[in-house]
């Protein structure tokens, strides 16, 4: 890392991850308490939504740019769809697999994935080729989501 702002970026980064550590478990136990993981799923994201929705509205920005709707291609609407699918899943596995299992498994998903993002440039990511370090680094941290979850 070069520029100190990359430090910044990285810093928010670990806050992203201990936050997603944090949201499962915090969902999990507000499924408990409704009894319904979807009843849950669906409270995280009117929260989430209210909370955008302020932030929005205080920006004072127009909600949309002429002909951007228009303009953005099909599947990226499907975010949202994505979102629903983690924090249920989320959920549903965080009692069952305790929180490292399942955030190294979900950071071993996101791994494995974001190796054939880069190396394709797909979804609007720069091509990134694959070399031997980045793939040496994939496969020890998925011996590592197996060490972890033997235990």
């Amino acid at each position: 890392m070069r520029s100190p702002g990359k430090y910044l970026l990285l810093a928010g980064s670990v806050a992203v991850g201990c936050s997603l550590a944090s949201q499962a478990g915090i969902n999990a136990e507000l499924r408990t308490a409704l009894g319904s993981p979807v009843q849950a799923a669906f409270i995280s994201f009117l929260l989430g939504t209210l909370t955008l929705g302020w932030i929005v509205l205080t920006q004072g920005r127009a909600w949309f740019r002429p002909g951007a709707i228009a303009a953005t291609p099909w599947w990226a609407w499907l975010g949202g769809i994505f979102g629903a699918f983690i924090v249920t899943m989320s959920l549903f596995l965080a009692p069952r697999l305790g929180a490292l299992t399942l955030a190294l498994a979900i950071i071993s998903g996101k791994v494995v994935t974001s190796l054939v993002l880069d190396q394709k440039g797909w979804l609007g990511y720069p091509k990134v080729p694959l070399s031997k370090s980045r793939a040496a680094g994939t496969l020890l941290m998925l011996i590592g989501v197996l060490l972890v979850a033997a235990n």
